[in-house]
């Protein structure tokens, strides 16, 4: 049914009266994703207040308050889900087909990258993601924090962002690298070496307004050479140490098996990729109840620029991260959505959702892996993540059924963050 918007007002003696600083929303008549994210409350009226859902209930007995302007989104027929929750992304990249990584960190400017930033956020609040993990801004400096700030000002649109600042390396095990050793060329994230030099550059990225801290436990040494761990242990184990002290959780850049096991034993709370995960350490993983965020989309991706015209058969990688997701899957291994983007264009990230189902997660569990799974992870399930009363009001309204076929969310009809419409898409 075509969204209609219709404004309810109350009435005083002598005209119209508008009380109350700002318009709140009532949402009429959708089919509210349930709590348990696996059905249907069919036939919903909420009433947004504030920046939070202030009450639910059945079409026609949510009345609104009298003293405030009102304005009525009529969503009969369609399905409303809570804003989709990112764990993986890099804001200040754009794709690869466009320009190579190498490219962007030596020759593209900090205003041009911050600025692209700020339209790559537009794009994923646009597409229903309303928070995103933002995971190292690749050469950027602390870029990432100005978007944030700027979005939570309202400068520009953009989801709620958490930020991981310039990333923790070790020397000598980053790009852009192939130089001439006479050359200090500029890297993609911040180097560190010994356990003092790890806890000096988390306080510095804490100082810089990190919200995460991200580390590279393990990399290529050189160009064109095998990924091996760059951290030891105690390194490590000093890195998340000073994290936990300053209230920050880790977030493990990692695919080879010594890499995965070594940061997920100092107590990192993501691993990201993870392509070479043995079931040795994926048991491990689940024990320690670490999430793993495959970047499928990402690899997908990379497939494609390198030439697979995405029939069969499967480039090997793609192959490879297929079988990651079924073993991790059968032993039980938290998944969450996080797709790398960045590495392709902004506002496709629900591709990894597609690619997650495809691959054997059940439908609803990829829905709550970008839901209330995600929540938990970033520390926010009391307040995001499922449509429940006291909730903040972060929604987003499709015309398909999600637990049904998982594509529908590459099509929002309308995405609300913090209660005011972000986003609306017009229909015939």
């Amino acid at each position: 049914m075509r969204l209609l918007i219709a404004m309810v007002m109350s009435l005083a003696a002598g005209g119209v009266s508008f009380a109350g600083p700002d318009p709140i929303l009532l949402l009429s008549g959708a089919r509210v994703l349930a709590a348990d994210g696996r059905s249907w409350q069919t036939g919903q009226d909420l009433l947004l207040v504030d920046g939070r859902i202030a009450r639910m209930g059945p079409a026609g007995q949510v009345p609104p308050p009298p003293d405030r302007e009102v304005l009525r989104l009529d969503l009969e027929g369609l399905f409303l889900i809570p804003g989709l929750m990112e764990l993986h992304s890099h804001l200040l990249l754009h794709p690869y087909d466009e320009t190579p990584w190498e490219t962007q960190v030596l020759k593209e400017s900090l205003e041009l990258r911050t600025i692209r930033g700020s339209v790559a956020a537009a794009a994923t609040l646009a597409a229903g993601i309303t928070t995103e993990r933002d995971l190292g801004t690749e050469g950027a400096g602390f870029a990432d924090v100005a978007l944030r700030r700027a979005i939570d000002s309202g400068l520009i649109a953009g989801p709620r962002l958490l930020v991981a600042t310039r990333a923790i390396v070790a020397g000598a095990s980053y790009g852009p690298g192939g130089f001439d050793p006479r050359w200090d060329v500029p890297l993609g994230a911040q180097e560190a070496d010994g356990v003092a030099g790890v806890r000096r550059a988390v306080r510095q990225q804490v100082r810089g307004g990190a919200d995460w801290i991200k580390v590279y436990a393990d990399y290529r040494r050189a160009p064109g050479a095998v990924s091996t761990p760059t951290f030891s242990q105690e390194e490590l184990d000093a890195l998340v140490d000073e994290a936990t002290s300053a209230g920050l959780p880790v977030a493990a850049h990692a695919s080879t098996p010594e890499g995965i096991r070594r940061a997920v034993l100092a107590g990192a709370v993501t691993i990201e990729h993870g392509y070479g995960a043995t079931d040795q350490v994926l048991r491990l993983m689940k024990t320690k109840n670490v999430m793993l965020l495959p970047t499928l989309a990402a690899v997908e991706a990379m497939a494609v620029y390198r030439g697979w015209d995405g029939e069969l058969p499967e480039p090997a990688t793609v192959l490879a991260a297929r079988d990651l997701i079924r073993r991790a899957l059968a032993i039980g291994v938290r998944i969450g959505f996080g797709s790398d983007v960045g590495v392709f264009d902004h506002g496709d990230s629900t591709r990894e959702l597609e690619l997650l189902v495809l691959y054997g997660m059940p439908v609803p569990d990829a829905l709550a892996a970008a839901t209330s799974v995600a929540a938990e992870v970033l520390g926010l399930g009391d307040e995001l993540g499922r449509i429940e009363e006291g909730f903040l009001a972060d929604l987003v309204a499709l015309e398909g059924d999600p637990l049904r076929d998982i594509s529908v969310l590459r099509r929002p009809v309308l995405v609300i963050k913090n209660g005011v419409v972000a986003f609306e898409r017009r229909r015939p």
